[in-house]
């Protein structure tokens, strides 16, 4: 992902994001979420039901905290707003649900390694 433009960068995090959470059996729902609250990078489903609400997190290194140190408590109430705005769009107020972050770090080689944070944001 070196080279790109940021927003090149985040896509295609967000793509390597989809591949890995469809192979670990969550199905996808929706990508990019957006309202005037905040934004959902991507929306999946548990084979139980459960409505996933991912936060992917790209760094092309673990220099000044890392991309799980990037989802600060101001990124955390935007991602919960957005998520209650999108449970009341879809008449979803009972779904069960979870927030997840994948982080997605390049390491010295190149290689992307991916960090899978379930229930990383709770909410009160």
């Amino acid at each position: 992902m070196f080279g790109r433009t940021r927003g090149e960068s985040g896509q295609l995090a967000e793509q390597q994001a989809r591949r890995y959470l469809s192979q670990q059996g969550l199905s996808h729902v929706a990508s990019n979420y957006r309202c005037k609250l905040g934004e959902i990078d991507l929306i999946m489903r548990t084979a139980q039901g459960e409505l996933v609400f991912v936060e992917v997190r790209y760094r092309h290194s673990a220099s000044h905290g890392g991309a799980l140190a990037s989802v600060d408590r101001h990124k955390q109430q935007r991602l919960i707003r957005a998520a209650s705005h999108y449970l009341q769009q879809h008449r979803l107020h009972n779904s069960p649900c979870r927030f997840d972050v994948l982080a997605l770090e390049g390491d010295q080689q190149g290689k992307i390694q991916i960090e899978w944070l379930r229930n990383a944001i709770e909410t009160a």
